[in-house]
């Protein structure tokens, strides 16, 4: 009985523990990553290294209240971000056919990136215990490396607030 009891406290603490990858900040170089997009391209970071920034705006689960504004906030006013010389995602753990759907359902005209494996999510340290992907948004300049990390988003201005963020961090207007 006591062993049964230490298993169930070990299985809760694991539960509700926070992920224990290590978070990435500014300055690190940002894996790399090849995910497939919503659009049914598959997306590398290494194809921008070099060219144009990336932003890879992560969220926990598609079809959910705050990822949907998120999402519409990104595409109603995606035009903020794209006076900007970078390449802007949202990505999940998501599988692609989900994605691609609720890329449909929000009328998302930029690629929404799917991580069924979470080895990415692992990678950028946005896993969460309970397996779903964390709101952080990276901005990776053009040599590679993470200029900022917005870990305290409002997904009802998520667009606005990333067109500030490439304001302030000087991201080239196109």
């Amino acid at each position: 009985m006591k062993l049964i009891r230490s298993l169930a406290l070990l299985c809760m603490m694991a539960f509700v523990m926070p992920s224990m990858a290590e978070e990435l900040n500014v300055g690190a170089a940002a894996p790399d990553f090849s995910l497939m997009g919503s659009d049914g391209k598959l997306y590398s970071l290494a194809d921008f290294k070099g060219k144009q920034a990336v932003v890879l705006a992560w969220y926990p689960r598609a079809f959910t209240s705050g990822c949907t504004v998120e999402c519409k906030s990104l595409a109603e006013n995606g035009h903020l971000i794209r006076e900007y010389d970078v390449t802007y995602f949202m990505a999940s753990v998501d599988a692609v056919e989900e994605n691609r759907k609720f890329a449909e359902e929000t009328e998302a005209d930029f690629p929404l990136l799917s991580d069924p494996e979470k080895s990415v999510a692992e990678a950028y340290g946005v896993l969460a215990m309970m397996g779903f992907a964390k709101r952080h948004t990276f901005y990776i300049g053009v040599d590679g490396t993470i200029l900022k990390v917005d870990r305290s988003i409002s997904p009802a201005t998520a667009a606005q607030d990333m067109a500030a963020n490439l304001a302030t961090l000087g991201v080239p207007k196109r």
